[in-house]
């Protein structure tokens, strides 16, 4: 029992948290196996639920244009095109679409650039469901899912543009100024953070304890590389897993760590997120004072481990009653499918987007 539970706690704890650079290439890539094709499949039927009809477009005529009586006039007025509306997506790698095929990210001096993925993200993540659904281009469905954003980065970003410093933590730093104009033209902005703040710390906790035994493992996890089915990626996973031969001493402190650590954990974390994620909205309304904002809430993917599933629970209350408070949308998605790597599979970023898509109808 003691190592089931043990193994239970490695597997969930590592896979969420920073991005290892080691697991990324110098030049864009993408992500690993694509999900079946009928899991992936949007069926027409389903999006002409929620698609908006055409506007109808009344021509006017002015005094001097009205044609004299008993002539036809010369040309009938044209109706001007839909304009679409711009939704930005705020978010960390479930937002980004890790584990997904064509994922687009790059190695830089600071980390990684998925400025590639703003516009060219997975069809199937829910950004791209959410678009397709509601008509929108890429120009006007906008990505800014972040790997191992944690909610205090978030508040930075959405202030400055920039993390002043790397999060020691998740390994990330990002710098993308373009985000403030993106929130302060957008029509629809959502917002999807809080998981990180437990996921990561747990993670490094799991390194620690392990004397980072777990770290090729976690790189492989939570590259979303763990849903490739080739043989070289099959080679470093039982490679990983080999070095996961724990010592007596190093036992021991994984099971302190679940039993107690944990909770811990996920205690320290909660007030500083639902902080964050507060200021985060309050500085989002402020640049922009007439978008819908959609606050999603969160899914636990692995829900036996009792501090995890206390903190989401606790979290998802907090952000509905936020949303209540500041008059916004609160998106719950509660069983969104995960994968193995513990981001969505294409079906539960098809649930996120309806769940999405029927907010924003009904806003």
């Amino acid at each position: 029992m003691k190592k089931k539970l043990i193994s239970l706690a490695l597997s969930a704890a590592m896979l969420f948290a920073g991005f290892s650079i080691s697991a990324f290439a110098e030049e864009p890539l993408t992500g690993s196996e694509p999900e079946p094709a009928a899991a992936e499949a949007v069926e027409e039927e389903e999006n002409s639920l929620f698609r908006k009809p055409a506007a109808d477009q009344k021509s006017e005529t002015t005094e001097e244009e009205t044609p004299a009586e008993g002539e036809a006039a010369d040309e009938t007025a044209e109706p001007e095109e839909e304009k679409q509306p711009l939704y930005v997506a705020l978010g960390d790698s479930i937002c980004a679409g890790v584990g997904l095929t064509s994922v687009q990210y790059a190695h830089n001096l600071m980390g990684v650039d998925v400025s590639y993925n703003f516009k060219g993200y997975p069809d199937t993540c829910y950004v791209g469901q959410v678009a397709q659904t509601l008509g929108l281009d890429r120009d006007h469905a906008i990505n800014l899912g972040l790997p191992g954003l944690m909610s205090a980065d978030l508040v930075e970003l959405v202030k400055t543009g920039k993390m002043s410093e790397m999060n020691t933590l998740s390994g990330c730093q990002y710098d993308y100024p373009e985000i403030l104009e993106y929130l302060k033209e957008a029509d629809i902005i959502s917002i999807q953070m809080g998981s990180n703040d437990a996921f990561v710390p747990t993670v490094v906790a799991i390194g620690n304890a392990t004397n980072w035994k777990s770290e090729d493992l976690a790189s492989i996890v939570l590259s979303g590389n763990l849903r490739s089915k080739d043989p070289e990626t099959r080679a470093a996973f039982q490679a990983s897993m080999k070095k996961l031969r724990l010592t007596k001493s190093e036992t021991d402190a994984v099971w302190n760590l679940v039993t107690s650590g944990m909770n811990k954990i996920c205690t320290d974390a909660y007030p500083v997120s639902t902080a964050n994620i507060r200021s985060v909205v309050e500085t989002v309304r402020a640049l922009n004072p007439d978008a819908q904002i959609l606050l999603i809430g969160a899914t636990n993917p692995v829900p036996l481990l009792p501090s995890w599933s206390n903190y989401f629970n606790k979290l998802n209350k907090f952000q509905k009653q936020l949303a209540e408070v500041y008059d916004i949308d609160y998106v719950a998605v509660p069983y969104a499918q995960t994968e193995l790597d513990g981001h969505p599979t294409v079906s539960g970023h098809k649930y996120i987007a309806k769940k999405i898509v029927k907010a924003i109808q009904n806003g």
